[in-house]
């Protein structure tokens, strides 16, 4: 009682404080999860634009036009031509790898081969990006659209967890995916010759690698992967429709996971976007839903202060 007003407190015991708790706890399983799932999205995008990265030195901001590009053809095949989801992803997919084909061929093996500098071609890449962004909203249009298939799904709880099936079979794809490509970079001879290229160029070309070759199949992996990428971020409940910004909304988070993780590095750039997903999902538990991207890029700051070459990148080239 304070200048005659009665202040009443409520506390909180047994049962009903328990399940606040287990309440709380649940939030934080289920926030984690969705984490970890966005981060898969952004992983497989942004994978081929560290791959990129590494093996030529461009840091490409026409990448986020690459995810929207990708999932807006895949629309057309699904609605427009009346193929299930699935394999219209897959033909998307290839065209998509043409696509990063022709970017290469046409554009960036033309600027190298003039000695065009790095500064020169990030200029570039980020006027072909507006040109790309609004070639797609002159063709598509400003609306958002769905898939015509997996749009009405049950929610099925999973422990802490809640999915619908299409979130639980976008999940497996976007492991199975990331898993191949981590073998095909330590299995095969594309892989260790993309790796090689990437470390030195110089030395990789000197001791008998096909460096253009190398490239151009970096570009066609970057655009396959960005179509996955841009189809997995329409199907899940972040986005949940195509439209013409879907990839400039990633392409920040992207560079963020890839820089976190550090440059040029696949497996830092995966980790990366792991870190990034999960912070901005959690982050909602204490700042408003519009400022959630606000805690992942606070992080990388925090961790590039001390660790400049982000977590898996060297401190310095060699040759």
């Amino acid at each position: 009682m304070t200048d005659g007003s009665l202040n009443t407190v409520v506390f909180r015991f047994g049962a009903e404080a328990e399940g606040t708790a287990t309440g709380g706890f649940a939030t934080f399983l289920r926030l984690l999860v969705d984490g970890i799932w966005f981060g898969l999205v952004i992983g497989i995008s942004a994978v081929g634009l560290s791959l990129i990265f590494g093996t030529t030195g461009l840091t490409n901001f026409a990448h986020g036009e690459m995810v929207t590009i990708g999932a807006v053809i895949t629309w057309f095949i699904n609605v427009g031509g009346g193929v299930q989801l699935i394999p219209a992803t897959i033909v998307a997919m290839l065209i998509g790898a043409l696509l990063g084909a022709a970017n290469e061929l046409g554009i960036w093996r033309r600027l190298r081969r003039r000695g065009a500098g790095l500064i020169a071609q990030l200029v570039v890449s980020i006027g072909l990006s507006i040109a790309l962004r609004y070639l797609v909203l002159i063709i598509f249009g400003g609306r958002s659209e769905s898939f015509a298939d997996y749009t009405g799904q049950t929610v099925r709880n999973y422990g802490p967890a809640a999915l619908t099936d299409k979130d639980l079979s976008a999940i497996v794809i976007a492991v199975v995916v990331l898993v191949g490509v981590a073998l095909l970079l330590q299995k095969t001879r594309i892989g260790k010759a993309m790796r090689a290229v990437s470390d030195n160029r110089d030395l990789a070309a000197s001791s008998g690698i096909n460096v253009d070759r190398v490239v151009l199949f970096v570009w066609m992996l970057g655009g396959a992967l960005a179509t996955l990428g841009g189809v997995l971020f329409a199907l899940s409940e972040l986005s949940s429709t195509v439209q013409y910004e879907m990839g400039f909304r990633l392409l920040l988070l992207m560079f963020a996971g890839v820089i976190l993780g550090g440059l040029g590095t696949a497996y830092g750039a995966l980790l990366g976007c792991l870190i990034v997903g999960i912070l901005v999902q959690l982050s909602t538990l204490v700042l408003p839903l519009d400022l959630k991207y606000l805690g992942g890029l606070a992080v990388l700051i925090v961790i590039l202060v001390f660790r400049p070459q982000g977590l898996l990148g060297s401190r310095a080239r060699i040759g």
